[in-house]
């Protein structure tokens, strides 16, 4: 990997494109190198991630809204979408847009932090929709997704987007356009302007996961994805994008994040290097922001030494900065306290995730959430002692880049005796350096059981044996890698809008 530097240009000081980020993000994506095996393996179990928290959510109302809308857009030479029978075909971006508003609604697919938050996983939508409708094989797709894993995973690693309340949909787009140029075998050139457009058009506000989230929170990937097809599309008809975009004196590094001064250092592969970023990312076992993972594994071995909970008088949560400002009670958010709060509001708040992972001793995706649940006294009063706060150690163990990095924290249980119990996690269990991390058999888990009485069997069967396939997959088996479902399983119809 090398270090590129990136800063401001005023217009009037020399910056060859070669030079520009968008660029050599665009020759990243471009370069022919192979595909390593352990990659297209993780690659695989992304896809079955994807599909198992899709399956989930299939009836939920964002779901259904966004499927209602891509139905208005069908098209012969289109992609599938999940639940539907494989003759439903839709135009792609829009088969991007109802896919990733079904894998990201749960909030319960894979994660990457570092500098920023992403989730990389929703690069797969966007790429396996054109892959689908341009009818490209399982080598080609594969090739696609690991340049838009590369490519997000290295600007998350470099760049900060929240400390200037810049939606991390910022990477994705750019990630997801990379990607769908390597797919389609495209220039270095096109790419570029593809990236630049893509970036332009999907730089949004934190406000999506800020006070009252709403379902928006799901759909700002999608859309991502959506722009970033869009943006592929005109860039491969000739059209150009603002350039250089991210270098420029009115552009998104001087205006909308740390400005003329500062310097960027965003890591890349070199030329012949492997794409090998999916590699650091890991995925959830439990349906909650990622900074909540270790912290409810911790809760459940808790739980037992601390016995009755009644007696608990406060629980400090020492964490980083990020877990302390995002969902804990350094976001300053009442809505984190508030049992009529939504899903999405929910899963942002570590104090009500720890309180029922605690009293449950687990985490479960629907039951978790549910309005008796969450406004149940007994978890409010628990609920309400709890608070975080950042502890240095700990936020420097999370920008860690070795071993020591880590997404926890220590909790300090007070009780009504004076007694104190404490304990620490560092990493989830399930993470790749956690006490038992995630293999395929997990993935092929987490889809049956989330699958269970939605998915059919014999489709469950199907699915999962076209994925253990996946790089030899010829174009006609990337046009079915799909499930459906029956009817009755994918909810009422959704309120008539305009499409």
């Amino acid at each position: 990997m090398k270090l590129h530097d990136v800063r401001t240009y005023k217009s009037a000081e020399p910056l060859a494109r070669e030079d520009q980020l968008a660029w050599k993000l665009a020759a990243v994506a471009t370069d022919p190198v192979a595909v390593e095996a352990e990659v297209a393996e993780m690659i695989g179990n992304r896809i079955i991630d994807n599909a198992a928290v899709a399956a989930a959510s299939i009836a939920r109302k964002p779901i259904r809204s966004a499927r209602a809308q891509a139905l208005g857009h069908r098209s012969e030479r289109g992609a599938a979408l999940f639940g539907l029978d494989e003759d439903v075909r839709v135009s792609p971006e829009w088969a991007a847009w109802a896919n990733g508003v079904a894998v990201r609604e749960l909030d319960f697919h894979d994660t990457f932090l570092a500098a920023e938050y992403s989730h990389p996983g929703d690069n797969i939508p966007p790429i396996l929709a054109v892959a689908q409708a341009k009818g490209l094989d399982g080598a080609a797709l594969v090739r696609g997704i690991a340049a838009g894993y590369e490519i997000q995973v290295d600007l998350v690693k470099g760049i900060c987007l929240h400390e200037h309340k810049i939606d991390h949909i910022a990477h994705l787009g750019p990630s997801a356009a990379g990607g769908i140029c390597a797919l389609l075998g495209l220039s270095t050139e096109v790419a570029w302007q593809a990236i630049q457009q893509a970036l332009h058009t999907t730089t949004t506000t934190r406000q999506s996961r800020k006070g009252e989230i709403s379902t928006w929170k799901a759909y700002a990937p999608a859309f991502a994805g959506k722009m970033a097809i869009e943006a592929v599309d005109r860039a491969m008809r000739g059209e150009g994008a603002p350039s250089p975009t991210y270098e420029g004196e009115d552009g998104f590094i001087a205006w909308l994040l740390s400005g003329p001064e500062h310097v960027y250092q965003v890591p890349l592969p070199a030329p012949g290097e492997p794409k090998r970023a999916i590699l650091d990312t890991y995925t959830k076992e439990y349906s909650a922001e990622y900074q909540s993972q270790a912290l409810i594994d911790l809760a459940k071995r808790m739980g037992p030494k601390i016995g009755d909970l009644s007696q608990v008088e406060s629980v400090l949560i020492k964490t980083s900065h990020h877990t302390h400002y995002v969902i804990g009670t350094g976001a300053n958010d009442p809505q984190k306290m508030d049992p009529k709060a939504s899903r999405e509001t929910l899963d942002h708040s570590i104090m009500y995730i720890f309180a029922v992972a605690l009293q449950d001793g687990g985490w479960h995706h629907e039951n978790s959430y549910a309005p008796e649940r969450t406004q149940r006294a007994d978890t409010v009063e628990l609920w309400h002692k709890i608070s975080t706060e950042e502890d240095p150690a700990w936020t420097a163990r999370y920008h860690a880049k070795g071993p020591e990095k880590a997404f926890g924290g220590k909790v300090v249980v007070k009780l009504k005796n004076g007694q104190s119990i404490v304990d620490e996690l560092a990493v989830a269990d399930a993470h790749p350096a956690g006490a038992r991390p995630f293999t395929r058999s997990n993935y092929i888990e987490k889809f049956r059981t989330l699958a269970d009485g939605i998915v059919p069997i014999g489709e469950q069967d199907r699915f999962l044996a076209l994925v253990e396939c996946l790089p030899t997959l010829s174009a006609a088996q990337v046009a079915r890698l799909n499930f459906t479902v029956d009817a009755a399983r994918l909810g009422p119809d959704a309120p008539v809008g305009i499409f």
